[in-house]
């Protein structure tokens, strides 16, 4: 039998500021047969995520720096298409990090089974994914409970939502803010937010004031610069910060100035706290069990924005900088 086909996406050269689609390129590579311990595995859905944007500057970060001519890296729901692996039965549905591409080879360990069961199965690249896991890691991080007042950013996008539906369920007042009326109505009817700004209508301190004059205890940040400097006026003594995330400089290629009011940290008593999901892995299960019962029940919903083929996955990546998604976004592959 010939050599399995796959297409695949590639970095074809560094962004500099918001990528383009001629930094990326569209190539096919040949899957020979598999050898022994080893699974190929179709993927039906890839993640597309703000993260992967550092990963395609040249230097160290959290993660490797993505290579120039080779495939890109991120989340995957596949089927196992065959299988030289008693671990795996073709029909099995597994999570990986080999997005980017349609058909992928590997060994049993990098492959994470799923039920068939829960569905959409793209809920396992988003509420019941990294990006679930990210919100629920982040209320955990600074011990968010009842009673709290809690401001999000970047509200309506895939973390942001899960975050603001995980925190009504542990009883907090839930402030989010988000970039269209649209997405405002969004986090008010179907996420139970208790109060959404459009950041677009004005200033955010002033915004957040309105919204909520006695101060907030919880700020998660998922996207820095002007939000961040105004939840350290907002916040009350002994405040917390979860530093998630700060999109609105991913792009830029000279670093913003810092927000000019640190100095509320010190006399605030602050604490901030950064977090990636990947240390936590180790409570996965626990992660899984929790918000996969609420999901199972209906009391966490799963929201996504889908494109369709590895054609425009470059697209639906660099829509993410240009606020295109409500809740998670997606592609479909299969």
């Amino acid at each position: 039998m010939p050599n399995l086909v796959s297409r695949e996406i590639r970095l074809a050269s560094r962004p500099r500021g918001i990528p383009t689609a001629d930094n990326f390129a569209l190539a096919c590579t040949e899957l020979g047969p598999l050898e022994d311990q080893q699974v190929l595995v179709r993927n039906l859905f890839m993640s597309v995520d703000p993260y992967m944007r550092g990963r395609m500057n040249a230097g160290k970060s959290y993660a490797p720096e993505f290579e120039i001519g080779k495939p890109l890296y991120g989340g995957a729901v596949g089927e196992v298409a065959e299988s030289r692996s008693r671990d795996f039965k073709p029909g099995d549905v597994v999570t990986s990090f080999f997005g980017w591409r349609e058909y992928f080879i590997t060994s049993p360990k990098a492959l994470h089974l799923v039920s068939r069961d829960i569905q959409p199965l793209s809920v396992y690249l988003g509420t019941l994914g990294m990006t679930g896991m990210t919100a629920w890691v982040g209320l955990n991080l600074v011990d968010v409970k009842a009673g709290d007042v809690i401001f999000i950013s970047g509200a309506a996008g895939a973390v942001g939502n899960v975050a603001g539906q995980l925190a009504k369920l542990r009883g907090c007042l839930v402030i989010g803010s988000a970039g269209s009326a649209e997405k405002v109505k969004f986090l008010r009817e179907k996420c139970g937010f208790d109060i959404a700004f459009n950041y677009k209508s004005g200033p955010v301190l002033e915004q957040l004031h309105l919204a909520w004059l006695d101060g907030i205890d919880v700020y998660f940040d998922n996207v820095g610069g002007e939000t961040l400097e105004a939840a350290l006026t907002a916040l009350r003594v002994h405040g917390r910060i979860i530093a998630c995330g700060s999109i609105s400089g991913y792009n830029e290629e000279k670093p913003r100035p810092g927000p000019s009011n640190l100095h509320n940290i010190i006399t605030k008593r602050l604490t901030m706290k950064g977090m990636i999901v990947g240390d936590w892995l180790d409570r996965q299960a626990e992660f899984e069990k929790e918000v996969g019962g609420y999901f199972k029940a209906g009391k966490v919903k799963h929201e996504e924005t889908v494109v369709k083929g590895i054609d425009y996955a470059v697209g639906a990546f660099i829509g993410l900088f240009q606020g295109q998604n409500v809740g998670k976004m997606v592609v479909q592959l299969a």
